[in-house]
């Protein structure tokens, strides 16, 4: 037998010590199996989140990531694109996890075919995405901002609308989704139910951010370059005009010269006579506002834009206005977004290539923008105004004889000044009278429905076509174009007695025009557009130079149809020019601009004189 010490001989260290009843080795085993399991698990897990993964069943590659391809998260200026993941797979493993499991009843819709041909795809594809814009929006767009963070945005490397809807977002409780959605893929918000977007897309006071300074400052700095750009910009105009006033001078002094040499020579030899400065007869100005020191009177840059089919329904159409809730909801005025990108709205919509489709019938040639001056200025009785911008060649319609729409008027010009009473009146102005069912609008009835309308339109006096009017004087309009209704409401129209009750409480847009002639109506917009004869003076002059100048004056009190204005009040007013013989919708027009007497602060100041 062999010989012992009278011991056991030691066991080895990793069966000698145990822990919570284990032996190390059995711990060890469990730790290695552990870390195995983990990695096989998250190297699995990752290689679900690859765009080539996510594409491997062609349901997502012959329809989603064909739409994928081109936008921004695929390509973009940095290099970085975003694969399908980053966007729908969350980065966190708790959130990621959830995720993945709700996801894995996609493997059932994959076997049973739900989405397997591009019509079963369309069918439902805006349940698809509502499910996703419902999971960014609860998320706060988590995703969005793992990329994205409002901390981080600079206002200064934004377009002026964006710095604008990102500060009102921190401040209401917005978050990404509410205003970014088909941005990889089609944007399908014009197919969601108007209800169901105003629900989704409403601010969440959990979501209130505190406004970063760095991003206060950023704001400042880029308004304070944007007002020296503004004021270089003006004083370039200004010193341009001042070059062509004093060339056309110049130019009419060399011909004054000849003709007084001429004239002197004929009566030197007996043959003629006369007033040498009657040669001149059309630089001895005009008579409306002749009073006035326009020299001494500042001047209001105004840019008239071209706005298409854009119509009062349109703008509170969430489906088709992006802008629609914070107009109808949270009380912002169009100026607030649109104000700094007017040129870009303009020359897109003119030529038909905006998204919106808002100029169905384009008219090649024809300028997207207006770039206008006005001042104004009173007296103890009236108000007079002078409008200026430079002419442009003729660009004949395509879809008109002849190539003029109103070959008796080569320009037009239109101001409005908006009551009280009108629905968003002060954060639109003369929008409010622009609607769906008016002259070339989408749904324009047409003059046989007019007729057909009898004792409508006899009130309305329309025969052809329906004028601008305010929803007020309907007793409904129509928004939303449910059951496919037509847009508007031209035939919804009050009775006589209660459009004569508004007319009295004031609630109508005083409107004065002036025609290429110099002739001028004074009337107002309510029911229709009527021409009361209000008292008004106008002028209008096409210049050597090419530049319009349109004067007109009334009284500031007014009568019936005018809105009476007084110091220390702040007006919301509206200009249209038709140019180059336009009618109708086809003209430029401002966006809400304020006016008021002795008022710095407004756009317009009318000054005393």
């Amino acid at each position: 037998m062999p010989q012992t010490n009278g011991s056991d001989p030691k066991k080895p260290i990793w069966r000698r010590y145990f822990l919570w009843g284990m032996p190390l080795a059995g711990i060890l085993g469990v730790f290695v199996a552990g870390i195995i399991f983990w990695g096989g698990f998250n190297t699995a897990m990752e290689a679900t989140n690859t765009k080539e993964f996510c594409i491997s069943c062609h349901e997502m590659e012959d329809f989603v990531y064909q739409e994928y391809q081109g936008t921004i998260h695929d390509v973009n200026r940095s290099g970085v694109g975003a694969v399908c993941s980053d966007c729908h797979v969350p980065k966190d493993w708790t959130h990621k996890m959830i995720r993945k499991i709700k996801a894995s009843k996609e493997l059932w819709g994959k076997m049973i075919g739900t989405i397997n041909t591009e019509e079963k795809f369309e069918a439902k594809r805006l349940k698809l995405a509502m499910n996703e814009w419902e999971r960014m929006k609860n998320s706060d767009s988590r995703e969005c901002r793992n990329c994205h963070d409002f901390q981080s945005m600079m206002p200064e490397f934004q377009a002026p609308r964006a710095r604008q809807q990102h500060l009102n977002a921190m401040e209401t409780g917005q978050t990404c989704i509410d205003c970014h959605k088909g941005i990889a893929h089609s944007d399908l918000r014009d197919r969601a139910e108007e209800g169901y977007l105003e629900a989704l897309e409403a601010p969440n006071p959990k979501f209130i951010r505190e406004v970063p300074q760095a991003y206060l400052d950023s704001l400042a700095r880029i308004e304070a370059t944007e007002a020296e750009e503004e004021t270089a910009r003006k004083a370039e105009a200004e010193a341009a005009r001042a070059r062509v006033t004093a060339a056309v001078e110049a130019a009419r002094a060399d011909e004054r010269a000849k003709v007084e040499a001429e004239m002197s020579g004929s009566a030197t030899d007996g043959s003629a006579g006369g007033d040498a400065g009657a040669s001149d007869g059309a630089s001895a100005g005009g008579t409306v506002g002749a009073n006035v020191d326009w020299d001494a009177v500042a001047s209001s840059d105004l840019t008239l834009f071209y706005p298409g089919q854009a119509s009062f329904e349109w703008v509170q159409n969430g489906r088709n206005h992006g802008g629609a809730r914070p107009l109808t909801k949270g009380g912002d005025q169009c100026s607030t977004c649109h104000a700094k990108e007017l040129e870009t709205i303009g020359n897109k919509i003119v030529t038909g290539s905006d998204e919106g489709g808002l100029e169905p019938t384009p008219i090649p040639g024809k300028r997207g923008t207006i770039a206008a001056t006005l001042k104004a200025a009173y007296d103890d009785e009236n108000v007079y105004f002078r409008l200026q911008w430079m002419n442009a060649e003729h660009n004949p319609v395509p879809f008109v004889d002849g190539g003029k729409m109103d070959p008796d008027n080569q320009i037009k010009v239109g101001m409005m000044i908006t009551g009280t009473g009108i629905e968003m009146g002060e954060q639109v102005g003369c929008w409010a009278s622009c609607h769906a069912d008016n002259t070339y609008m989408p749904f324009d009835p047409g003059a046989d429905a007019i007729a057909a309308s009898g004792d409508i339109a006899t009130q309305l006096q329309a025969e052809q076509t329906i004028t601008k009017y305010l929803a007020e004087s309907r007793t409904e309009i129509e928004l939303k174009g449910r059951g496919d209704k037509p847009l508007g409401g031209w035939d919804k129209v009050k009775d006589p007695a209660e459009i004569d009750q508004l007319l009295a409480d004031g609630t109508f847009l005083d409107l004065m025009r002036v025609y290429a002639d110099g002739s001028s109506e004074n009337g107002y917009l309510l029911d229709r557009r009527v021409v009361n004869d209000g008292d008004m003076a106008a002028e209008a002059n096409l210049g050597a130079d090419g530049m319009w100048t349109v004067t007109f004056s009334r009284p500031l009190m007014g009568g019936e149809g005018d809105v009476a204005l007084e110091a220390g009040k702040t007006y919301t007013v509206g200009f249209a020019i038709h140019d180059d013989y336009a009618a109708a919708r086809f003209h430029h027009v401002t966006l809400d601009t304020s006016l008021a007497l002795d008022n710095p602060e407004a756009t317009i100041n009318v000054v005393k004189q």
